[in-house]
């Protein structure tokens, strides 16, 4: 994959993870939004730069927020981000709910960004029309694991879903399979909830499926989504996140991203954790991902 700001960033094989900004989301950062809805875009601008400076390889964009118009926001945003070499020189993902600000902020960056995202949940026509305006403007996408029937939350839905949508693009759109990018999505483990014991395993495999079978296409996935059910306890969400990582890395590569800790280098108290009856939930999701490795699902042809 090929993606641009001012420079090229060539995506291969061997570049492992990807690092994307989400500093500059509205929903997900109450100081960014706070600076956007007090028209501070000078200091919204520090934190895309501050981003770049840190090592984000593209910056998303979302100005998805009920008090502002999105569209008038993310257009202002993208122009004055053009007329800074520092940060425009780094791809940028559009990022909304709404197909108008994601088209508006496709007329405004240079280079080839990515969208993010689309799906099929209003069906495959929509679906169709969006891909094509998609690739007639030259960007890359995000292809939610979502269709008429909703979100995917099993390994048997999210391949499911990915298989038709990659076959809708790739063969009736005529969409570039190395400009598209699933997101079969991270749910949250350790809900109380048997049923989502298995969502961190579901996406591994998930991706592990997609690799093997849908021949050019990338993956992303939001990790911090995983030990969403311990926000607010720093220590314990990256050790989670650790732990994933740990199992993913067959798929994705031995880099860790930074203040993860390796698993020999656990924090005593964490250690403790993984072993003990204490606090259950590290050993629990350590002991969840290492069955889903050992019971892999055998990959169709």
């Amino acid at each position: 994959m090929l993606l641009s700001g001012l420079e090229l960033l060539a995506i291969e094989d061997s570049s492992l993870f990807v690092n994307i900004g989400e500093r500059t989301n509205v929903t997900g950062s109450k100081a960014f939004a706070r600076m956007i809805l007090n028209g501070q875009y000078e200091e919204a601008l520090a934190v895309a730069r501050q981003q770049v400076e840190n090592g984000a390889q593209v910056i998303d964009i979302n100005m998805d927020e009920a008090m502002l118009d999105s569209q008038a926001a993310m257009v202002r945003f993208l122009n004055l981000m053009a007329s800074e070499p520092d940060i425009a020189r780094v791809p940028v993902m559009i990022d909304s709910s709404k197909w108008s600000v994601i088209e508006a902020g496709l007329k405004c960056i240079q280079g080839k960004g990515v969208v993010n995202s689309i799906s099929m949940k209003e069906g495959v026509e929509e679906f169709k029309r969006q891909a094509k305006l998609i690739k007639r403007y030259g960007a890359a996408t995000v292809v939610m694991a979502f269709d008429e029937k909703g979100q995917a939350d099993t390994f048997e839905r999210k391949t499911e879903i990915c298989e038709r949508a990659y076959r809708i693009l790739v063969d009736e759109v005529g969409f570039p399979p190395e400009d598209i990018i699933f997101d079969p999505n991270i749910f949250a483990i350790a809900t109380g909830i048997d049923e989502h014991n298995n969502y961190a395993v579901d996406f591994i495999n998930a991706t592990r499926w997609i690799k093997q079978n849908l021949p050019g296409a990338k993956v992303s996935g939001g990790v911090s989504n995983v030990s969403f059910s311990f926000r607010g306890n720093e220590p314990v969400r990256e050790a989670i996140h650790t732990v994933f990582l740990y199992h993913a890395k067959r798929i994705f590569g031995s880099r860790l991203w930074p203040r993860l800790w390796p698993t020999r280098q656990f924090p005593p108290s964490a250690r403790r954790r993984r072993g003990g009856g204490s606090a259950p939930h590290l050993r629990h999701a350590h002991a969840s991902l290492a069955r889903g490795r050992r019971r892999r699902r055998p990959c169709r042809r």
